[in-house]
């Protein structure tokens, strides 16, 4: 709960930042565009399980507004691909894990430059809704001792198990740069973390998990047309 109260918090000191600014009569800038990418992402288990980070898409549309001077709000609407591959070091076995979800972060972002090139920083809340799961694997999950070789000493439980917690939220924070392009068209490129704080498995205490929490990096190029 403190975790959700301070998201609420956030989300509203970010709400509050077109509406002070406008209070000191500055020119307020407006753009709509697109996004694309790829993601690379794992999860935060207790107890800990071997993984490596899994590859993934990304897409979405994107809403900027922003003041004369350095500061601006972005709302976006994202489809990202996340999950998890477990790590058998040596083994002969393979696992993926895929997560797809429905991402809407609103941050803050802060920039500096001219009028042609400009560095940013982004940083707010987040919150999604995962849409789908699935899973490859070259053995049966759900009958890993008919595998006399499989390694042990490891959590098995979240190859089988199937997320029930659908709706997840966190942190967001990244950087990069954009080109501007005869005023009103904008290139960027951004890398950005995502850190969940939801968790995707239950964890009561008598739950196998104490914490399932989803972390991605994403990095994407965007285009997008500023209206005024």
């Amino acid at each position: 709960m403190k975790a959700i109260k301070s998201l609420i918090a956030a989300f509203c000191m970010l709400a509050a930042v077109p509406y002070a600014h406008s209070q000191a009569h500055y020119v307020s800038k407006v753009s709509i565009g697109a996004k694309g990418g790829i993601t690379m992402s794992k999860m935060s288990f207790t107890p800990s399980t071997k993984q490596s980070l899994v590859l993934g898409k990304t897409a979405g549309v994107t809403f900027k507004y922003w003041e004369e001077r350095n500061f601006g709000l972005i709302a976006e609407i994202n489809y990202e691909q996340r999950g998890w591959k477990e790590n058998f070091e040596d083994a002969p076995y393979e696992y993926e894990r895929h997560l797809d979800y429905i991402q809407i972060p609103l941050l803050t972002s802060i920039f500096f430059g001219n009028n042609t090139v400009k560095g940013f920083v982004n940083l707010g809340p987040e919150v999604g809704y995962m849409i789908g799961s699935s899973y490859t694997a070259n053995f049966d999950v759900t009958n890993i001792g008919a595998y006399p070789d499989f390694p042990q000493l490891r959590m098995t439980d979240q190859l089988w198990m199937e997320p029930t917690k659908k709706f997840d939220y966190g942190i967001s924070g990244g950087a990069g740069i954009e080109f501007i392009i005869k005023r009103r068209n904008i290139i960027n490129l951004e890398a950005r973390y995502y850190f969940g704080i939801g968790n995707i498995f239950p964890d009561d205490r008598r739950d196998t998990f104490s914490a399932s929490r989803g972390m991605s990096i994403m990095v994407t190029v965007g285009y997008s047309y500023r209206l005024r």
